[in-house]
C-alpha cells in the first residue's frame, strides 16, 4: 500500500463533500484503489469506523481487508520512537495523552514501517505548538503526509458522469 487513510479521511468526506448518497463514485473509487493495491488503512481505523452506527459503519464492516494488522514488529519499534519522542516533546498533556491513546501513532508507525504516505485532514501546525498532530509527527519522522485531494490527484481520480 502507498497510501494510508486517517479515519477524518473517511468520516468528512461520509460528512461532507463525498456523501455516500451523493457521491456513490467515491467510494467505488476507494475499493478500485484497494484492490490494486494503491491504498487502504490500519486496523485500529477500521474499529474507530466499524463502532459508529451509521453507513460508514457498516461500510468499513463490509471491508476488513482495507484496514491491515499493525501490530507487527517494525511498526511497534516505530511506534515506540513516536511515544518517547512525543513524550519528550513541549505538548499539553490532555493533547498529547489523546493522541497517543488513539490511532494517529499508529498510522504514522506503519506508514514509515511500510514507506507509505498518511493521508489526513490535519493541518501541518508551528513547530512551537502545544498540540500534538499528525502531520507534524509524520515531518519529524519523514513519512509524507497529504490531504484528500491531493491523493486524489496523485491517483489521478475521476468523477465523471456519463455522457
Amino acid at each position: 500500500m502507498r497510501y494510508l487513510l486517517d479515519s477524518n479521511t473517511y468520516i468528512q468526506a461520509k460528512n461532507q463533500y463525498y456523501g455516500m448518497d451523493i457521491c456513490p463514485a467515491y467510494w467505488d473509487w476507494l475499493d478500485q484503489q484497494y484492490e490494486l493495491g494503491e491504498l487502504g488503512s490500519i486496523d485500529m481505523i477500521g474499529r474507530e469506523l466499524k463502532d459508529g452506527d451509521d453507513e460508514l459503519a457498516e461500510w468499513a464492516k463490509d471491508r476488513p481487508k482495507h484496514f491491515v494488522a499493525n501490530d507487527d514488529e517494525a511498526t511497534q519499534q516505530v511506534f515506540s520512537e513516536i511515544v518517547t519522542s512525543v513524550m519528550a516533546g513541549d505538548y499539553n498533556a490532555g493533547n498529547r495523552d489523546s493522541f497517543l491513546a488513539k490511532a494517529d501513532p499508529w498510522i504514522i508507525a506503519k506508514a514509515k514501517s511500510i514507506g507509505a504516505t498518511v493521508v489526513s485532514h490535519e493541518a501541518l501546525l508551528t513547530q512551537r505548538t502545544k498540540k500534538v498532530k499528525v502531520p507534524n509527527i509524520c515531518k519529524e519522522f519523514e513519512v509524507p503526509c497529504i490531504s484528500t485531494f491531493q491523493l486524489l490527484r496523485e491517483l489521478k481520480a475521476k468523477f465523471v458522469l456519463p455522457a
